[in-house]
C-alpha cells in the first residue's frame, strides 16, 4: 500500500504514535502498521469494533450518537477517532466505519459508504466516501484512504 508508506513516514519522522479503530476495515489498517519494522515504537493498540456496544465499551462512543444518527455516520467516525486516540495515550487516532457489503445496504446508507476520522492535535478530520466493488475491494479502499487521511492531516497541521 503505497499510501501506507508516505503516512507511516511521516509518523516515523515526527515520532507520532497512532492507533487505531476500525469496523468496517476489520484490522487492516492495524495489519498493514504491523508490516513496517520497527513500528512497535509508535503503534501500540488497535481496536476492532465491529458491534455498536464495543464502540460504546472501548471507545467511548456515545449511546445517543449511535440511537440517533447510527453507527455509519461522520458523528461516529470522530468519537471513534478521538476514542482510539485516547483510550492508547497515542498523538494520533484514526478510525473506520461504514457499510462494506453486500447486504446491510438502504437508499440513505448505501454499501460503500464510509466514513474515515483522524483525531490529531486538537482536530478531528472525517471524510466520507462512496466506494464501489465487492466486499473485499470496499475494505480494502478504506484502508488505503485512511493512510491518505493520516498523511494529509500530518502534513496540514505538522509535528506535535
Amino acid at each position: 500500500m503505497k499510501q501506507a508508506d508516505k503516512a507511516v513516514d511521516l509518523l516515523f519522522k515526527y515520532n507520532l504514535k497512532i492507533a487505531s479503530a476500525e469496523s468496517c476495515t476489520g484490522g487492516m489498517i492495524a495489519s498493514e502498521l504491523v508490516a513496517y519494522s520497527g513500528i512497535s515504537e509508535l503503534f501500540g493498540e488497535g481496536f476492532v469494533t465491529y458491534s455498536n456496544e464495543a464502540k460504546e465499551k472501548n471507545l467511548g462512543v456515545k449511546k445517543e450518537t449511535l440511537d440517533t444518527v447510527g453507527a455509519v455516520s461522520e458523528e461516529t467516525a470522530a468519537q471513534m477517532a478521538l476514542g482510539a486516540r485516547r483510550a492508547a495515550g497515542s498523538d494520533i487516532g484514526i478510525a473506520t466505519t461504514g457499510i462494506a457489503g453486500p447486504t446491510g445496504g438502504t437508499p440513505e446508507k448505501p454499501v460503500g459508504l464510509v466514513y474515515i476520522g483522524c483525531a490529531y492535535k486538537d482536530k478531528v478530520t472525517v471524510r466520507k466516501y462512496n466506494f464501489k466493488g465487492n466486499r473485499y475491494q470496499i475494505r480494502l479502499d478504506a484502508a488505503k484512504r485512511a493512510f491518505d487521511l493520516i498523511y494529509d492531516v500530518i502534513t496540514r497541521d505538522g509535528p506535535q
